[in-house]
């Protein structure tokens, strides 16, 4: 990843900002605005990932945040998920291992991304 100083980054938004509204999706891939575009892109992205690099959530953090979105209690995922109440607490409490068949129903059932069920 190629080092970007600031003020290309803050140019780059700006820029970005005004290609907003000119290009869209029907713009040609080869056409120079759409081109310019995307380098922008690359540019802020880079930017980002080295100043403001994002950590993946913990296993924990989406279990509850699935568990809200499909207003689940903890007694509804130990259903869905075919063990006990009282297991996921632990599971959730960092007491206990997840088994690996617990954590492909994770992955299936509640569709949390195997990295970050390999991550805890």
């Amino acid at each position: 990843m190629e080092y970007i100083e600031h003020q290309t980054y803050i140019n780059a938004n700006l820029r970005l900002e005004e290609l907003i509204d000119v290009v869209t999706d029907d713009t040609p891939d080869n056409d120079p605005l759409a081109m310019e575009f995307l380098n922008l892109t690359k540019i802020i992205e880079n930017y980002e990932a080295i100043h403001f690099p994002m950590e993946l959530p913990t296993l924990k953090e989406v279990i509850e945040l699935r568990m809200f979105e499909m207003k689940l209690n903890q007694k509804k995922l130990a259903a869905l998920l075919e063990t006990t109440s009282s297991r996921i607490s632990e599971y959730l409490g960092g007491k206990r291992e997840m088994p690996l068949e617990v954590a492909k129903k994770l992955h299936v059932k509640l569709n949390i991304d195997s990295d970050i069920i390999l991550q805890s």
